[in-house]
């Protein structure tokens, strides 16, 4: 079954967060998504708050920028939140916005060695081992391992954000799953699957990987100009299939491409400018979800 979820975007202020997460519970979404986008919202602060109000929906984080996240402070976050909500938090780490990443001196030479370096020890240190990488370029621990891991029976898949082809190659090669951003038509799905499948064959890995898609949606009144403007606002209007606007039949058909291109979830994202936001939860659990086998 393609997993279905929705984006809580982090222009809409914090205290609105609890309203929309119990709401996303009641509702049976499967998923709510969250973005540490500077400089709006902590992704791991939002994920404990939304995990604490909520009973069994699963809470990600969408992503944190690697630049600005000590690995072992990342893996002590991550530990917590899968020790105190068994199987319910997804964690993504990625490169960050490079202009953003300059903004706060964080920017790295190499951000895919700094990501190479990142995923492979937060995973580790996950798994419950001790690790020392004192030659890493960027990422260098001595003797560290966490006290607290994630209980052995508890999944603690890592997901990478991934849009450039030495990234995509890396996700598969060093993550558990890759998040791809709402500029990602059906076509870009495929061409994703391909380059994160040679990551995989060049590691040998031959676990389960999870591709999780962004969807930009818009529904209700004015949805087609509010989807058109925020693509144009992207620079990306000129591509095609990418969005959805209307109601869930159409919103369903759109979900089902992706899936189809490769994506195992798809996260449907409201525009920017969402009039409705209670209104887009309930569309996308009440709506959206019977139409998507």
């Amino acid at each position: 079954m393609t997993g279905l979820g929705a984006v809580f975007r982090p222009q809409l202020p914090p205290e609105r967060l609890r309203s929309i997460a119990c709401l996303a519970d009641d509702a049976g979404l499967e998923e709510l998504w969250l973005w540490e986008d500077c400089f709006l919202e902590g992704g791991i602060s939002t994920a404990a708050a939304a995990l604490a109000w909520t009973r069994r929906l699963r809470v990600g984080v969408g992503l944190l920028p690697v630049p600005l996240r000590n690995v072992a402070v990342a893996a002590m976050e991550a530990a917590t939140l899968h020790r105190l909500f068994p199987g319910r938090a997804m964690l993504g780490v990625g490169h960050g916005v490079q202009d953003w990443m300059e903004q706060v001196g964080a920017r790295a030479e190499s951000p895919l060695t700094l990501l190479r370096e990142h995923l492979g020890v937060l995973r580790a240190l996950l798994r419950g081992e001790r690790v020392t990488t004192k030659d890493g370029r960027y990422v260098r621990l001595d003797d560290v391992a966490l006290d607290w891991p994630p209980p052995p029976e508890t999944a603690v898949p890592v997901f990478a954000g991934a849009t450039g082809p030495r990234t995509l190659r890396l996700s598969g090669e060093a993550a558990d799953g890759t998040i791809l951003t709402a500029v990602t038509p059906p076509d870009g799905v495929r061409r994703a699957r391909r380059l994160i499948d040679e990551g995989r064959h060049a590691a040998g890995r031959t676990d389960a990987h999870r591709v999780v898609v962004y969807l930009l949606t818009a529904t209700g009144p004015g949805a087609e100009a509010r989807l058109r403007a925020e693509l144009a606002a992207e620079g990306r209007s000129g591509v095609p299939d990418l969005g959805a606007a209307g109601d869930a039949a159409a919103v369903a058909k759109a979900v089902r491409a992706l899936a189809g291109a490769g994506a195992d979830t798809v996260i449907l994202q409201p525009t920017a400018d969402e009039p409705d936001p209670e209104g887009f939860i309930r569309f996308t659990a009440e709506k959206v979800r019977p139409l998507v086998p």
